[in-house]
């Protein structure tokens, strides 16, 4: 079976799900690019929790956790089953990496999975199984979630983070607009661009301190550490790819990252 790579998908607003724009062509590229997964993990950045969370319920509920939407977003389902017997296998691969894991037998899909999976995957034809982010643990920690589950990509399984490579809802409302972007994000998102190509994880991990305006960028950590499970589960040497998907709101970069490495961990 061919090794999948990992991904890390920047969602947006859940707006996305119906103004897809060019998030959703690129998802689209690259659902036909890839081989077909027999599974689905992904971890999001609306599940928050002290430690790992693995969701397994066998039909995971579509759940709206937002409000002031229009209704037609509240009317969207994305009716993937779960696949209990994988939240077991990640359950042991997190335990077994010393990261102690809950497997929660209810947790349905947030946004923050369905959103990005529905442009992927609109069928919804393809298991899924998620998992939480420990944002107070920083992205060592989701690095070492991502490593855990490198081997995942050698079963056929794909191996998702989704969040967003820029996220600062305080300057929603600052005027920032496609023709006035904020002058932060393309600093911030082209030294990800460069430290990815470069393999240069320790950067990678030391972003907070290192990267141009890491503190305007991400004023909190949640929306940036899914990318470190993709990191991490590429395996080490991997090649980044970054797919350029626009910039929303001239504030939100809408970055994609594709990692392809050889799993070496078992």
């Amino acid at each position: 079976m061919t090794t999948l790579p990992s991904l890390y998908i920047s969602h947006g607003s859940p707006m996305t799900a119906i103004q897809p724009h060019r998030v959703g062509e690129r998802l689209a590229e690259l659902a036909r690019d890839l081989p077909r997964p027999n599974a689905i993990v992904i971890a999001t950045a609306h599940w928050l929790a002290r430690q790992p969370h693995v969701g397994g319920a066998a039909r995971p509920e579509t759940i709206h956790d937002f409000y002031g939407f229009p209704q037609a977003l509240f009317d969207i389902q994305y009716p993937a089953k779960g696949d209990p017997a994988l939240a077991a296998r990640v359950t042991e691969l997190l335990d077994k990496a010393g990261l102690p894991t809950t497997l929660d037998p209810t947790q349905g899909l947030d946004h923050g999975a369905w959103v990005p999976l529905r442009l992927l995957y609109p069928k919804a034809d393809i298991p899924v199984v998620p998992i939480s982010i420990q944002p107070q643990l920083g992205p060592a920690h989701q690095y070492a979630v991502g490593r855990a589950l490198a081997p995942l990509r050698d079963e056929g399984v794909l191996v998702i983070g989704s969040g967003s490579i820029t996220h600062n809802l305080h300057d929603f409302r600052a005027g920032y607009s496609e023709e006035r972007e904020a002058p932060y994000v393309r600093p911030f998102i082209e030294w990800i661009e460069r430290k990815a190509a470069e393999g240069d994880v320790p950067a990678l991990l030391d972003y907070r301190r290192q990267a141009p305006f890491a503190e305007r960028a991400h004023p909190t950590d949640e929306h940036l550490l899914p990318l470190y499970v993709a990191l991490g589960a590429a395996g080490e040497h991997a090649h980044a790819q970054r797919i350029d998907a626009g910039i929303e709101h001239g504030l939100f970069a809408m970055d994609i990252y594709r990692f392809d490495g050889t799993v070496t961990e078992r």
